[in-house]
């Protein structure tokens, strides 16, 4: 395992400089899942949520999450961002609904956490939405799938 970056010789933590990094293609590829009961997911599947297109405005807010990471994670890089993808997967064997979001950008640092906070604000964007109907919807198996670029080259889950 490698030391932690985002902190300094004295244990205090900082913002790691990447000024000296070169700027290179950088994706990542991280999922969830949002378990709910069989009725809520007919919902979603036939339109029927009282507040309107669900994944439509999930998706909308995953994007919003990706570009407003450094807002909320303190230590994060703003990035320039070239593409934010959010598919969603239904799973009606489960049920449960799949969030999956790749970003992608040209600069000296990663964009894992942006990824990672999309699904997140799409996967809760899913339960404020539904949570009239399913309260005990549960957000599950966020996790990063794949990363591409920089020093650490490619890994994947």
């Amino acid at each position: 395992m490698t030391e932690l970056t985002h902190f300094d010789a004295e244990g205090q933590a900082h913002m790691v400089d990447v000024s000296d990094k070169p700027a290179t293609m950088r994706r990542a590829v991280a999922e969830g899942r949002i378990r709910m009961q069989a009725e809520t997911l007919a919902l979603i599947t036939e339109g029927r949520a009282g507040k309107g297109d669900v994944l439509g405005v999930a998706r909308i807010a995953a994007i919003q999450g990706a570009k407003r990471t450094s807002d909320l994670i303190p230590l994060c890089h703003p990035l320039p961002l070239s593409k934010v993808a959010v598919e969603f997967e239904l799973e009606p064997d489960v049920p449960a609904v799949l969030c999956r979001v790749t970003a992608q950008t040209v600069g000296p640092t990663g964009v894992e956490m942006e990824a990672l906070t999309a699904v997140q604000v799409g996967l809760l964007t899913i339960y404020d939405m539904c949570k009239a109907a399913d309260r005990g919807m549960v957000m599950t198996d966020v996790a990063l799938v794949e990363k591409l670029g920089g020093r650490s080259g490619h890994w994947q889950r």
